[in-house]
């Protein structure tokens, strides 16, 4: 016989609702893990509880579950497509009403908290604050929000794989983008999401993008990559992060990153790497009078040959030539007035320092090297 709801909390059937809410506060006092009771029987409690609040006699069958969780899988990939969009259109929907009443709440100046969202989509919690910021607790899966302050995030942010119509977009057109304790709440963004910050700095966690395989609808045996490239934009500010990984677009005034690893672009007009690795495909875009200084001791090592840094007039340089040749010999052979460099214009700590100028340098007497060869080998 299956056990229902009532069965769960030890009443009989035609309960009344204060009943109800007896027999679930003491159950609860005996079996929540604070006073050391079963967590996996609390929960059982708490959701018969749920159900019988709203009349439902008996608890969901184990495919129910699976139907009503946040991401639908089925037998064919065509209804978990259909569904996905069905959830994605939905969290869209909510996300867009968030922001109307955050916005509501920005012209007014007032404070308030709500709850978007729900139990099968995932609740996330909206409080604008006395000072203007928006705090925002609970994992980000879907849609659209625009806010003119700052946001205070609790909770790890992604975007639908299924479909780029319902994309996480987050857009502040003034003040910072923080999480709180990224890194010991291991909060992250990935999967195409897209944050950018017009006039402020974003400090994350651990940020990735996705690519995957998929296969030819036509070719059988042939695949396409597919890429969710997440992107983190302070044209105007810093970005902080720990690791940027796995097709990634990172742009700022100042980076300051951990490691970065697999097909990550990353512009600005100075970079600060604390680790060391940077590889994998990569890409470094730095812009005119930046600076790329590397922390950690040999972080040379890390650097990927394959990696590129691209400067604003055009030129590219690969790493593997500056890991051929001593930052020190760099400075001596390429840069003018070398005499005159201080510490911090060339080496930091057990690091080193390289400027778009040394950049620049090393590219024009690459170029000279060639035409030099090419003259003397009768090419024009």
């Amino acid at each position: 016989m299956v056990e229902n709801n009532y069965d769960i909390l030890g009443i009989v059937e035609g309960t009344t609702t204060k009943e109800i809410r007896d027999a679930f506060r003491r159950l609860a006092l005996q079996f929540h893990s604070d006073r050391g009771g079963e967590n996996e029987q609390f929960i059982k409690i708490k959701q018969a509880y749920e159900d019988l609040k709203i009349g439902k006699k008996y608890p969901d069958t184990d495919i129910e579950k699976l139907k009503n969780s946040r991401v639908y899988s089925d037998e064919t990939e065509a209804n978990v497509k259909r569904k996905n969009q069905i959830l994605g259109q939905q969290l869209s929907k909510e996300m867009k009403t968030a922001e109307e009443w955050a916005s509501a709440l920005n012209r007014s100046n007032l404070t308030a908290t709500r709850l978007f969202g729900s139990k099968t989509l995932g609740e996330i919690e909206l409080e604008r604050k006395v000072n203007g910021a928006l705090s925002i607790k609970g994992n980000f899966m879907a849609g659209s929000i625009t806010y003119d302050g700052p946001i205070i995030m609790q909770g790890s942010i992604t975007s639908p794989s299924w479909t780029e119509e319902f994309q996480t977009n987050i857009h502040l057109t003034s003040g910072d983008f923080k999480f709180i304790n990224p890194l010991e709440n291991k909060y992250k963004i990935e999967n195409g999401a897209k944050i950018i910050v017009d006039n402020g700095n974003i400090v994350v966690g651990n940020i990735y993008g996705r690519k995957f395989k998929i296969p030819d609808p036509i070719k059988v045996g042939v695949y396409h990559i597919q890429e969710h490239r997440t992107h983190i934009s302070a044209p105007n500010g810093k970005i902080i992060a720990e690791n940027i990984m796995d097709t990634v677009s990172v742009d700022a005034d100042t980076i300051i990153v951990l490691n970065v690893e697999d097909n990550v672009k990353i512009s600005a007009r100075e970079i600060l790497f604390y680790g060391g690795k940077f590889t994998y495909d990569s890409e470094i875009e730095l812009k005119k009078g930046g600076i790329i200084r590397f922390f950690e001791t040999f972080s040379i090592q890390g650097l990927s040959g394959d990696a590129t840094i691209k400067l604003d007039n055009g030129k590219t340089i690969r790493l593997f030539n500056l890991k051929t040749k001593k930052i020190r010999d760099l400075a001596d052979e390429f840069v003018p007035n070398k005499n005159n460099f201080t510490k911090d214009a060339t080496m930091v700590g057990n690091g080193f320092t390289i400027t778009y100028d040394m950049l620049d340098n090393l590219s024009k007497k690459s170029t000279k090297q060639k035409s030099g060869w090419k003259a003397k080998l009768g090419f024009s």
